[in-house]
């Protein structure tokens, strides 16, 4: 598949300096929300792939509903009840589907861009009274080490002109919108809580800025 190259639909320069990715490999993905096109992307200096699940047509689209997901291994993948990111990638997912067309960026930026063994010695000092942002500090890193660079350069690569962004997190908002993403409007991502997720989720919100209300949200299943 030749990707589009978008340049042309970018009539205004970015006040950052704009990350660069390759796309590798295009293929369909049935999926248990419904059918996607995957798109995997290397960026310039790094190892590591990201991708690109992309529902109905979004070359040259205007409020392309995305979500930007950062990698969580032990959410995504094992169903830990300590964050809500397990949830919010499925409900990500049916929300692209019930869309004429959308995007999600599924970005290896594990534990807010830390690493998984830093992110399990975060959990840790968590265990031993810290909360998620001082057990970043106590380790040596910032809030919130992600970069979505890459995430802007890929929409680039896809072609979109504008997207209706689905985040609680205001900084994903800030940095696209520097890295020359047009950002329509913000959609509220909001799952329900554990009484695990609790204390991370209103750290997220005093600490961070996120636009989540701990108080009204629903309680989920502790699982078993």
């Amino acid at each position: 598949m030749q990707a589009h190259l978008p340049s042309a639909l970018e009539p205004f320069r970015p006040a950052t300096k704009q990350s660069r990715v390759e796309l590798r490999s295009v293929a369909k993905l049935p999926t248990e929300f419904g059918d996607f096109d995957i798109h995997v992307f290397s960026a310039d200096g790094s190892e590591k792939e990201h991708a690109a699940l992309v529902h109905g047509d979004v070359f040259g689209a205007d409020g392309v509903v995305t979500r930007l997901h950062s990698e969580c291994l032990t959410g995504d993948v094992f169903g830990s009840l300590r964050c809500d990111c397990g949830p919010q990638l499925d409900r990500s997912m049916r929300e692209v589907q019930s869309s004429p067309r959308g995007i999600i960026l599924y970005l290896r930026q594990e534990g807010r861009g830390i690493g998984l063994a830093n992110k399990i010695r975060a959990y840790k000092l968590q265990e031993e009274g810290l909360d998620t942002i001082d057990a970043n500090r106590a380790l040596g890193f910032a809030d919130d080490e992600r970069d979505y660079g890459i995430a802007a350069a890929m929409l680039r690569t896809l072609g979109v002109r504008s997207i209706d962004l689905m985040t609680n997190n205001p900084d994903k908002v800030a940095q696209l919108e520097r890295h020359g993403i047009r950002v329509a409007s913000r959609v509220a991502h909001v799952v329900g809580i554990t009484d695990h997720a609790r204390s991370y989720l209103e750290t997220k919100a005093k600490k961070c800025g996120h636009y989540i209300d701990v108080g009204a949200l629903d309680v989920r299943g502790t699982g078993g």
